[in-house]
């Protein structure tokens, strides 16, 4: 029986760190790396590390974490004063 060949990885995206004020994900693919605060982004203020670490990158620019139900498209973690959070 012959395995079959592990594919690509897919996840272009990494979290490398959590503070106290939010996390930093680390692009592979730019080698950049982005700072989420928790005040731009309150959907991860109380959630847990392994649902933070937990990410996917669906299509070309949107990051998604399934243990959240979180989808983030990349030009509003790079630009999130153009997304301001709005409540009514």
């Amino acid at each position: 029986m012959n395995s079959a060949t592990l594919g690509a990885n897919t996840s272009a995206f990494e979290v490398t760190n959590i503070s106290a004020h939010g996390f930093w994900i680390f692009d592979l693919s730019t080698s950049r790396e982005h700072f989420l605060t928790f005040q731009e982004f309150p959907w991860f203020a109380s959630a847990s590390v392994a649902q933070i670490r937990e990410i996917r990158l669906e299509g070309r620019s949107v990051l998604h974490w399934p243990l959240l139900d979180v989808d983030l498209d990349l030009e509003r973690i790079l630009h999130p004063e153009r997304f301001p959070l709005v409540s009514r």
